[in-house]
């Protein structure tokens, strides 16, 4: 079985775009063998900035014979029916064999493809996949049409065997394929011809070029540390820094360099923010102070001056970024500290946050005036609170941050810090954009934990004030992550909050600004009635009620602007914290049996009402006992849709017959003595416990009594303890969700 080397030789490919194209030329080739009937032990992929290689290991020599039989019309058919069937199956007419079938006789055509060559199939798919590869951006040159990334000079394509190796003709655009490539630019320029695979690597490396991508990362990183270890500091690690270096070299050499000492005093995450995104250099910290002391940058060849030249060029263009980044820093501490940031928060008014939302200024106060609302209820100081939300978004005015827009909220903490103002609000401001994703911490400091609460709230009660939801795949404000974001703040700090109220009293202040006819007094009036009553429905009814005459036409008109805002938006929370419990392992219908349960706006005590009803769940018999309710339930719907009436006036145990049946009046009355206080302590656990443990009398019942009984007094009875089975139940979760 030979084995195949592809390599596709350009000028350099840009480093962000290397390990996809590898993936995407290694899923083409394979997937285009395999569909042309060939099979293979292995493949591998390889990158370096002048080329895409892959390896196919233990290829098949050709692809099989196939031998297909096509049933076809039947022999009296039309003519026209029978020449459409030869043409499709690609016969003639004496290549048809006729066969008795249920429905008469009818054609057939036995279609015999023998097999390819499998330097045959190899050509055909490559070219396919050169003429058609995936890049996101892609040139032409010349007065040739392919189009590539950079320029295409050379394709290799070999099969090798025991015996040797052969090449695969192919011409794509005027580029013969062949087994001639090239090395390291500088170090090794010139052609040389390659037999295989490891005869390919290993000339490689002799020419300068580690073939690896992997490899050369690895080596990046071994010899960055060591020699930072041996001048007693460490790198600062950088996972996607590491990757893009090792994409933009083929021989990568590591040199270590000085930081001017009058950049040293500016804040280290300003230093290692400068020098990855304008240098691609890593930093390297004092383990002792966390100061960034040095840099480290990788050189693509090795020079007579071991670097010293290299490293020269890039400390001079590194000393101009960081007097950039310097001017900017020290102009920005006047600021704060001289003006307390007041410009900063001044020049927000005049930026947009959205055509349809305001300001920056705008969302800042709707934010700061949420957050004073949240803090009891977080258990925060309600003026710390305001004052942070106030801040928190100051940086986004600040020079640095204009530079480096990923620097947002950190800058706000030192601008904080150096203003004077108390530690909870600076912290509040760097952390308020927490949680970004799913595995990003999440705050817990009180003050911190409030103004990211209030900040995603408004983000997503103003989205949705302006009916600017995701849709499908589409989410281009985030706001998916946003909900996500709500929902770790609360469960993660164990948070007692009722949304509802929050999210009504949101969406009146970011709803008000678009209708004339609601006053200052308006909102004022209804998000104190908010805050009182919890939701907006009861605020709007009682404000109403208390105004009389003519003056709710402010009211009426956000009574109408408002039209179930909130409990959309509270199905999209419910959504995404379905998604959130999935990796626990809680099902979906064990969320939605929950959902159905007052206070399904308090997160929190859903998911412990979840987690205790997944329990109860992964038990035999809460499993069973579902099982007896479900049959309940379903006895009880039938019998009053058939006589019309509510099976709901309590059973009584003096018309007990069996002993089965006297039981279970016994049980369920213990079990509401124990379900009832759990449930108003909110120990789930413990109700739910209580309700398993009906399991045994509900089955009992079900195998000894026929409940719809000849007697009719007997079959009430029956049936409303059927019904005091089902509203036992249903105080702990509706069952009737559950699935199976």
């Amino acid at each position: 079985m030979p084995d195949l080397l592809i390599e596709l030789f350009s000028e350099e490919i840009p480093a962000r775009m290397q390990a996809k194209a590898a993936d995407d030329l290694k899923s083409r080739v394979t997937n285009g063998l395999v569909e042309a009937g060939l099979t293979y032990a292995g493949a591998a992929a390889y990158s370096t900035p002048r080329r895409l290689a892959l390896r196919v290991d233990g290829l098949t020599e050709r692809s099989p014979d196939i031998k297909e039989e096509r049933k076809g019309p039947r022999v009296d058919a039309p003519e026209k029916a029978v020449e459409g069937f030869l043409r499709g199956a690609g016969v003639s007419r004496d290549d048809l064999i006729e066969r008795d079938e249920k429905k008469g006789r009818v054609f057939f055509a036995v279609i015999e493809k023998p097999g390819r060559p499998a330097a045959e199939i190899v050509a055909e798919v490559l070219e396919d996949t050169i003429l058609n590869f995936p890049w996101p951006k892609s040139m032409r040159w010349g007065a040739g049409s392919l189009r590539w990334v950079r320029p295409l000079h050379r394709i290799i394509c070999l099969l090798s065997r025991e015996d040797g190796s052969e090449v695969v003709p192919l011409d794509v655009d005027g580029i013969a394929s062949g087994r001639t490539t090239e090395g390291h630019r500088f170090m090794a320029p010139g052609a040389f011809d390659v037999t295989g695979f490891d005869d390919y690597e290993a000339k490689l490396k002799r020419a300068h070029v580690v073939l690896d991508a992997q490899e050369r990362a690895e080596a990046i990183w071994q010899d960055a540390t060591n020699q930072a270890f041996a001048s007693g500091l460490e790198v600062v690690e950088d996972k996607g820094l590491l990757a893009e270096v090792a994409g933009l070299v083929e021989w990568p050499v590591v040199l270590m360099g000085e930081i001017g000492a009058e950049f040293l005093d500016l804040p280290p995450e300003v230093l290692q923010t400068s020098m990855k995104e304008h240098q691609k250099f890593f930093s390297v910290k004092n383990p002792k102070t966390g100061r960034i002391e040095r840099f480290v940058t990788v050189a693509n060849r090795e020079t007579a001056d071991h670097g010293a030249t290299i490293l020269a060029g890039n400390q001079k263009v590194l000393s101009a970024r960081l007097a950039d980044a310097k001017f900017f820093w020290e102009n920005d501490l006047r600021v704060a500290k001289k003006e307390k940031m007041a410009p900063w928060l001044d020049s927000l008014g005049s930026v947009t946050f959205h055509n349809k939302l305001g300001s920056q200024r705008d969302r800042i106060d709707r934010i700061a005036a949420l957050a004073r609302e949240l803090a009891p209820v977080v258990g925060a100081d309600a003026n710390l609170a305001e004052q942070a939300a106030q801040v928190a978004k100051a940086d986004l005015a600040s020079e640095m941050v204009y530079e480096f827009p990923e620097l947002q909220g950190l800058m706000g903490r030192y601008y904080s810090a150096a203003a004077g103002l108390p530690a909870e609000v600076a912290a509040a401001c760097e952390e308020h954009y927490s949680p970004l994703g799913p595995s990003d911490d999440v705050p817990s400091a009180s003050v911190s934990v409030v103004v990211a609460l209030a900040d995603k709230i408004d983000t997503l009660t103003g989205f949705w004030a302006i009916d600017e939801k995701p849709t499908g795949s589409k989410d281009p404000f985030a706001l998916r992550r946003a909900a996500l974001g709500v929902i770790r703040l609360v469960l993660e700090n164990s948070l007692a909050i009722s949304l509802d109220r929050f999210m009504d009293a949101q969406l009146v202040r970011h709803k008000a600004r678009m209708i004339d006819e609601v006053t200052d007094s308006d909102v004022e009036d209804l998000i104190d009635a908010i805050a009182e009553y919890g939701v907006f429905g009861a605020a709007y009814r009682t404000l109403k009620e208390k105004r009389g005459g003519d003056a709710t036409a402010g009211l009426d008109a956000m009574k109408e602007a408002l039209p179930d805002k909130s409990v959309d938006l509270l199905a999209f929370f419910h959504d995404r914290l379905k998604n959130y419990l999935r990796d626990e392992g809680v099902r979906h219908d064990v969320i939605d049996a929950c959902l159905g349960m007052p206070g399904n706006d308090d997160l929190a005590l859903l998911v412990a009402r979840a987690r205790a009803l997944q329990d109860v769940l992964s038990t035999e018999d809460g499993e069973n006992l579902v099982q007896g309710f479900k049959r309940a339930n379903n006895i009880l719907t039938q019998a009053e849709d058939k006589d019309g009436v509510e099976y709901s006036f309590g059973a009584d145990p003096k018309f007990a017959e069996d002993p089965t049946e006297t039981a279970l009046f016994d049980a369920l009355a213990q079990a509401e003595a124990k379900i009832a206080p759990a449930m108003k302590a909110q120990d789930f656990s413990a109700a739910m416990a209580a309700m398993a443990d009906l399991r045994g009398p509900v089955d009992a019942f079900f195998e000894a009594v026929q409940v719809n009984a000849e007697s009719e007094v007997l079959r009430r009875n029956r049936l409303n303890l059927l019904n005091t089975i089902r509203q036992t139940c249903l105080q702990v979760a509706d069952l009737t969700r559950i699935e199976g």
